[in-house]
């Protein structure tokens, strides 16, 4: 019996059968990445993405606040031209520093949340648009709570003749002044606006980025930039269009009692509207609406390509360190 088993196991012909075997368990990485790899490439993406956009922002916020303040028309052209005239070509970059301070980390949970939870429910099915909405919507909530405080910032130094020096002199005097509460005053508000846009932006984004590959599938290494970039400009300009309403009475609410603006005393979504309404008609709900759009599809394309791009450098990365060749 021995002999025989002997014999057996020594037959040049025999192979083992591994394929049953359980690998190790591979490292914690989605789409080759580490998730603090997703979180400095979202920052480095949203930092270019408002920085580059600062002065359509800037435009857009005089537009959407324009109660009592001294830019009285809600014509891009002369809005801007109002600007420049008061003020000088500084005054499109008033209040890019708390931009800074803000999208940096804002979008870095944004975009970990979003990789996160799109992994973790898509369950291989890459083309589920209600898991990508999901996955934004619940990304947006988590870096508003980051971001709203300096947006509020941001806006009021906008503003011409804000009265504030500068960001740190906005912080100290608001919480002087009106409480720490008044950085979230527009939070609910906010999250309103952004879960919808999220929602259409991302499902949009996805959704237009395979259109494209499966249009040319044999150069989509070739022209990866220029499928992100048109996907996310397409995504940011219809989440924009929709979401319009909901960022004027953002903006009324981060802005009120600031350069003659109203004050609201509930500060409730509907309080809002219904003063918006009195004064400007429904037209006043979209007010803002073409720099808002010429605000997100160029920002969302240079977002998206910048954010793919730092995926792509890392991904790099990984492989090179992984097979020894990194210098």
């Amino acid at each position: 019996m021995a002999t025989e088993a002997r014999t057996k196991f020594q037959n040049p012909d025999y192979r083992p059968d591994f394929t049953n075997l359980t690998p190790p368990a591979a490292p914690s990485t989605h789409d080759g990445l580490h998730y603090w790899q997703f979180m400095i490439s979202g920052s480095i993406a949203g930092c270019i993405e408002h920085m580059a956009m600062f002065p359509v922002d800037t435009v857009k916020t005089h537009m959407q606040a324009i109660t009592s303040c001294p830019i009285k028309s809600v014509s891009v052209r002369q809005a801007l031209q109002s600007i420049l005239k008061s003020e000088g070509p500084s005054a499109l970059y008033r209040g890019i520093g708390a931009m800074g301070l803000g999208a940096g980390p804002a979008h870095a949970v944004y975009f970990s949340v979003y990789e996160t939870l799109k992994k973790k429910f898509s369950h291989g099915n890459v083309n589920d648009h209600f898991v990508h909405a999901g996955s934004g919507v619940c990304a947006t909530v988590a870096s508003d709570a980051v971001f709203t405080p300096m947006d509020m910032v941001k806006q009021r130094l906008q503003l011409s003749n804000s009265g504030y020096k500068g960001v740190f002199d906005c912080v100290k005097r608001v919480l002087s002044e009106e409480g720490f509460g008044a950085f979230y005053a527009s939070y609910r508000t906010t999250v309103l606006m952004n879960a919808p846009f999220t929602a259409v932006h991302f499902a949009t984004y996805e959704a237009a980025k395979r259109g494209l590959n499966e249009i040319s599938p044999e150069s989509v290494d070739d022209e990866r930039l220029i499928v992100h970039a048109t996907a996310g400009a397409a995504a940011g300009g219809l989440a924009a269009a929709v979401t319009t309403p909901l960022d004027v009475v953002k903006t009324q609410l981060q802005c009120q009692g600031v350069c003659g603006c109203d004050r609201f005393k509930s500060g409730s979504i509907g309080d809002v509207i219904k003063t918006i309404v009195k004064k400007d008609g429904y037209k006043g709900l979209m007010r803002g609406w073409v720099p808002r759009m010429l605000f997100h599809a160029p920002a969302a394309a240079i977002c998206w390509s910048t954010y793919e791009a730092g995926k792509s450098f890392f991904q790099d990365y990984n492989e090179q360190r992984d097979s020894g060749t990194v210098t």
